[in-house]
């Protein structure tokens, strides 16, 4: 039998190099890094409009740096919460049939898929030299990335954590681009990465309402978990509205933006409302399409007002 079952596997095709890669990229969500990574663009785009009057305003390798770093960094904390929470994803029955828990993909694997995009993410800073701040923080940043996968196991606050990740996006551009001269002038990145913290935290909590019961039975904490599903939505609702009044307020200090931007934000509402219109405390049957399509819309919508307004 044991050689019958030898036999098996030997004939069993291996995967191809595309069929392996199309599972890592599943692996580590990759699609979703539609959510950051306008934000750290459109930052970016800010901070080199500020460089307008110099010759040396736009580098192709500060954009490249940027991409890699983005890409790296999250694709490391993806895979970390994968190797983190395995346990907990073959637990519940809407996570079960993720890569580790399903047998697709090994803990070893992985984890080493971890270490080399950690890697690949600090060396991607190097792009950014002469500015060595982004080599000094690559480490810190990274730290507080993977951090997150473990908040669950401790706080109900571990949303806000996810949404101080993806605030850094837009902070670390800014910094990328401006090196020293960025402290100067923190308050702009600060006010759109504030929105982002704001804006993630809020339909992150929308998506755990999902997995309250799973959660309670698991003994994770997360918002829903603690208030109740409709209590949580209107703490998301509060969150999303908080992101607009920030948004609102960045003009007042990057005086760039101005109606093209206000435009925006008007849409941003509308698709705000109808986040929250498809998810209801007894159905919660939509809260894919809440998550994904209406956030993908608001963050390249966002990116694209933006430097519109910068441009016109």
């Amino acid at each position: 039998m044991t050689a019958e079952v030898g036999t098996m596997n030997a004939e069993r095709p291996k995967p191809s190099i595309w069929a392996r890669v199309r599972l890592f990229l599943e692996l580590i969500r990759f699609s979703h890094t539609i959510f950051a990574l306008p934000f750290a663009l459109l930052s970016a785009a800010m901070a080199w409009s500020l460089r307008a009057a110099s010759t040396d305003w736009f580098r192709w390798q500060e954009l490249l740096g940027i991409l890699l770093c983005m890409v790296f960094a999250r694709s490391a904390a993806m895979a970390f919460n994968r190797v983190v929470d395995w346990k907990f994803d073959a637990e519940n029955p809407r996570t079960k049939m993720r890569h580790i828990p399903a047998g697709l993909i090994s803990r070893g694997t992985v984890t080493g898929w971890t270490g080399a995009c950690g890697l690949g993410f600090v060396a991607s800073t190097l792009l950014f030299l002469p500015n060595r701040w982004p080599l000094y923080l690559a480490i810190p940043v990274l730290a507080f990335l993977c951090g997150y996968s473990l908040t669950k196991r401790f706080t109900p606050l571990a949303h806000f954590w996810l949404g101080a990740s993806l605030m850094l996006a837009p902070i670390a551009a800014w910094i990328a681009i401006l090196g020293d001269a960025a402290f100067q002038n923190p308050a702009p990145p600060l006010f759109l990465g504030g929105a982002v913290l704001l804006w993630v935290a809020g339909f992150d909590i929308i998506y755990a309402c999902q997995d309250v019961d799973v959660d309670r039975r698991l003994r994770l904490r997360s918002v829903p978990a603690m208030l109740g599903v409709s209590r949580a939505l209107r703490v998301a609702a509060a969150c999303h509205l908080g992101m607009l009044v920030l948004l609102f307020a960045l003009p007042s200090f990057f005086s760039a933006f101005g109606w093209i931007w206000y435009a925006g934000i008007a849409a941003t509402t509308v698709l705000l409302v109808y986040e929250h219109a498809l998810v209801r405390p007894d159905d919660l049957s939509r809260v894919n399409a809440a998550f994904f399509h209406c956030n993908a819309i608001i963050s390249l919508g966002l990116f694209a007002v933006g430097l519109a307004d910068l441009l016109i």
